[in-house]
């Protein structure tokens, strides 16, 4: 798909600020987006906004489809009568420029089951037949998942492998003995996310108003405690007990000489293909409906994945394994029509890779900060090698902010040693020419300047933030995803100075 001219901001909406210790699809959201019409920015590129699992990551989410419930808006839960402004007072952390998950979890959530019980008793009307229709027309995958998180609840510690052997197994008359004996929960779910989709759209509505479009993300693995798996085990490389055979990472990269095992259980490709690829077709509906466009997270996956043998402790011992290819795509066009789709196409990337993502007309991505170092790819993330069907980027989720790459020594963050960091930042002020300069005003500069067709620049690099405001350190299992933008921080003055470049470099 041919993506217009345009640039974006890179922000997920847990780190929009509020005062509720986590962001919300409340007031700030909408504040955001017109902050992105005042900078004249036509994107606003967000992380998968699926409910996290372990660790807090959007890229271990309990399921594919739904939505994260953390992100639901207690302001507009007041505004529909479902909760009282006393109920909302002391939430914790509510002034932090972090995300302290544990509590606002458990405060948050109580509130949201408060809020489940009133409307499940009380709605009427409209209100209860909008919600009976969300459940049945998300029925395929919502029975599942509320019915997964209901049991979740009731014991969170146990993967759905340890539950009662019936209901791992999904013996139908073990999914009906625990839909009875969990009904408030199963129904609570429902609740939330017919309450999560009816926000986000809102937030679309007004975004798409305001001339900004969605960038989505779908990440190629789910994770092995989620609906997904527990629900369609027969696509995925389990033994009997439900346990993977195999699990997915990647080898050693920039961010880590041993590689970076995810955990996550392969797809049994030969399966998919026998069912029509049917799994895929409904994930990338569901994901097209919830975003305008997606970015797919290890696109190379698809063309050849890095399969580690289950019980390892590192990704050092894998093989790479042929993927379905252009098949499965070719097959999503079918479906879906015209597809608009940002491949990831970093790390160890093949002819055959590039030419799968030539054939569909998937702009790749390219890494500023990538550019100056020792990475093989260095001399494509240069922007005089950028071709135009390309997705620029100063840095992503996974990289440092550009203060905190600039200003780091290497250690412990990737790869590069002290001696690689001094070559970088040599090569680096020779090829922008810069002295002085802010070093993330030279850099988001430098890619809205590019011929590349979009431009995507992440909100700490905006607001020149250090490595205390980075949003995610692969490899590490705790401590990401916790940054918050400062109330008020992304001011008119700064809309102001976008604007002007973005008019300047005709984006």
């Amino acid at each position: 798909m041919k993506f217009p001219r345009s640039s974006g901001v890179l922000l997920h909406p847990t780190s929009l600020p509020g005062r509720f210790g986590i962001g919300e699809f409340g007031p700030e959201a909408y504040a955001f987006i017109d902050f992105l019409r005042a900078a004249g920015q036509k994107l606003w590129q967000v992380l998968p906004l699926n409910p996290t699992g372990y660790g807090d990551s959007p890229f271990q989410c309990f399921s594919a489809y739904a939505g994260n419930p953390l992100l639901i808006s207690l302001e507009k839960l007041m505004q529909g009568g479902v909760l009282e402004s006393e109920e909302v007072r002391n939430p914790p952390n509510s002034a932090a420029e972090t995300v302290d998950f544990g509590p606002v979890i458990r405060w948050k959530m109580l509130l949201l089951k408060k809020a489940a019980e009133r409307f499940l008793r009380s709605a009427a009307g409209d209100q209860r037949r909008a919600f009976e229709d969300f459940c049945r027309d998300n029925a395929n995958w919502l029975d599942d998942f509320a019915l997964f998180m209901a049991y979740k609840d009731r014991d969170s510690k146990l993967i759905w492998n340890q539950w009662p052997e019936g209901l791992a197994s999904r013996r139908p008359e073990a999914l009906h003995e625990w839909r009875e004996r969990l009904q408030k929960d199963v129904q609570a779910n429902q609740y939330w996310q017919f309450e999560f989709f009816r926000q986000w759209n809102d937030v679309r509505t007004y975004a798409r108003r305001n001339g900004i479009r969605i960038l989505g993300d779908i990440p190629i693995y789910v994770a092995l405690d989620s609906a997904d798996v527990w629900a369609n085990r027969e696509y995925f490389h389990l033994d009997s007990g439900g346990h993977p055979l195999q699990v997915a990472g990647v080898p050693p990269d920039y961010f880590s000489a041993t590689g970076q095992l995810w955990g996550n259980p392969i797809y049994d490709w030969e399966r998919h293909k026998q069912a029509g690829y049917r799994w895929w077709v409904d994930r990338f509906r569901a994901a097209l409906s919830l975003y305008d466009a997606v970015r797919i997270d290890h696109f190379r996956g698809f063309e050849a994945y890095w399969e580690i043998p289950a019980g390892e402790t590192t990704a050092m011992n894998g093989r790479w394994v042929k993927g379905p290819g252009a098949e499965l795509f070719s097959v999503l066009q079918r479906e879906l029509g015209e597809l608009p789709i940002v491949a990831e196409n970093l790390g160890v990337i093949t002819p055959e890779v590039e030419a799968i993502r030539a054939q569909f007309g998937f702009p790749g991505m390219s890494i500023l900060q990538f550019a100056f170092g020792n990475d093989p790819q260095g001399p494509s993330f240069r922007p005089h090698n950028y071709v135009r069907e390309l997705v620029a980027y100063t840095g992503t989720h996974d990289n440092d902010t550009t203060v905190g790459w600039w200003t780091s020594q290497g250690a412990k963050d990737s790869t590069r040693t002290p001696g690689d960091v001094v070559k970088e930042h040599a090569f680096a002020r020779a090829y922008l020419g810069f002295t002085d300069e802010p070093i993330h005003w030279v850099m988001i500069r430098t890619v809205l300047a590019s011929i590349a067709d979009t431009a995507v620049i992440p909100a700490q690099d905006l607001l020149g933030l250090g490595s205390p405001a980075r949003m995610n350190l692969p490899g590490t299992p705790s401590g990401n995803w916790r940054w918050r933008c400062k109330k008020n921080a992304l001011t008119g003055e700064l809309a102001q100075r976008l604007l002007k470049m973005v008019t300047m470099y005709d984006r």
